[in-house]
């Protein structure tokens, strides 16, 4: 696993936000626009992006302005080859340790119960390099939920783990193999069986794009987007944890923790989504600026606003679209900044007090890996 220098911010100057902006940032509200408003540009624009076949499609923070992400503006990544898939003859296939298998066509599938859920999916390598910032977007999926299913084929005792093959395949090399090896991960019986967890045939209220899996994914809300298996081919259920390359020698995170005083070091799947907010876009209106940002990956009690070296400030939460597993859009007026460079930094905080970890926390500082980068996102705008 590489060892990725991480992003880090210069703080230029300070700037001192008065009482009529708290005041405006407990009322404001990030959408509908504002009549007549412009959006500044960051400064700090995402670098080239070097891989245009793995990484098809980022969200772009400026033109964010709705609580659902389009589906032709949503991101989309392929680990191997984007797969062409006859939904006609297609089927899916639920094996291994179960008692009565399935093979269920698309059709079998849309007949069953139909389970919806605004989902915010990120993937984990999201701010992981200069290149890649716009890994995530907000999306209603519909499908068929997954726990029924499992409960019709029936885990055998000894079932404790659940495998979702992709169609999408590669060549792969382990040790001194190489192989040609579908993608493929999973998660415990018990992860499996929760009643969020759909089969997903349908996007935004339209069949699934191939970019974000058609016909068929797992939605896992709560997951980051590596464990949301696209293009499925086959359930199969296991008497073992499975390490696949997207399980134990990929998507896994390198921390460096204190044992006192010891140093330990920690690999871990990537698995569960953190607790992340970024700003998005700054809009102005004659001498009247407002910064607008989303906050996931958790549930989200309030989020704070720095700019420059100034204090910690409270932004107002938009509630007129809102979802368990969905990002919050925030929002925080900026009356009359002075002209020049500024740097805008936000932090999430979720109902339990967990605070977003600034960049030089130890848990992201001792983090030797881009994945799971969850740091606060710090952007740099030019005024005037």
């Amino acid at each position: 696993m590489h060892d990725i220098p991480r992003r880090q911010f210069l703080i230029n100057g300070s700037v001192a936000l008065t009482a009529l902006a708290l005041l405006e940032a407990s009322r404001a509200y990030a959408f509908p626009s504002r009549p007549g408003e412009a959006i500044i540009r960051w400064l700090d624009q995402p670098t080239e992006n070097p891989d245009p076949v793995g990484i098809q499609t980022q969200l772009v923070w400026e033109n964010l302005d709705s609580w659902i992400t389009p589906n032709d503006e949503f991101f989309s990544i392929s680990h191997f080859d984007q797969p062409v898939i006859d939904a006609s003859t297609w089927k899916l296939e639920i094996g291994g340790l179960v008692k009565r298998p399935l093979r269920l066509t698309l059709d079998d599938i849309k007949a069953r119960p139909r389970q919806e859920v605004v989902f915010t999916i990120e993937c984990s390598g999201n701010h992981g390099f200069p290149f890649f910032t716009g890994g995530i977007g907000n999306a209603r999926w519909a499908g068929m939920p997954l726990a029924p299913i499992l409960e019709e084929a029936g885990i055998r005792e000894n079932g404790i783990e659940v495998v979702f093959w992709g169609t999408d395949a590669g060549e792969i090399a382990a040790r001194d193999l190489k192989f040609n090896q579908n993608f493929a991960r999973s998660m415990s019986v018990e992860d499996a069986m929760s009643s969020d967890n759909i089969l997903c045939y349908e996007m935004n209220g339209a069949p699934l794009p191939a970019p974000n899996g058609f016909p068929l994914r797992l939605i896992a809300p709560g997951w980051y987007g590596i464990a949301n298996t696209k293009w499925l081919k086959r359930i199969e259920v296991r008497d073992r944890r499975f390490m696949s390359l997207l399980m134990g020698r990929d998507y896994v995170t390198v921390r460096e923790e204190d044992n006192d005083g010891e140093p330990v070091w920690a690999e871990t799947s990537v698995g569960r989504w953190r607790l992340k907010s970024a700003p998005a876009r700054v809009t102005q209106v004659g001498s009247d600026y407002r910064i607008i940002g989303a906050a996931w990956g958790a549930a989200i009690d309030r989020v704070e606003v720095k700019i420059d070296g100034g204090p910690w400030v409270p932004a107002a939460i938009d509630h007129s679209e809102e979802a368990e597993y969905a990002w919050k859009i925030w929002s925080l007026d900026w009356p009359t900044p002075a002209p020049g460079e500024h740097t805008v930094t936000s932090r999430a905080i979720d109902t339990a007090g967990l605070v977003q970890p600034a960049m030089d926390d130890p848990i992201i500082a001792k983090k030797h890996t881009y994945w799971e980068s969850n740091g606060q996102v710090t952007r740099r705008i030019r005024i005037g």
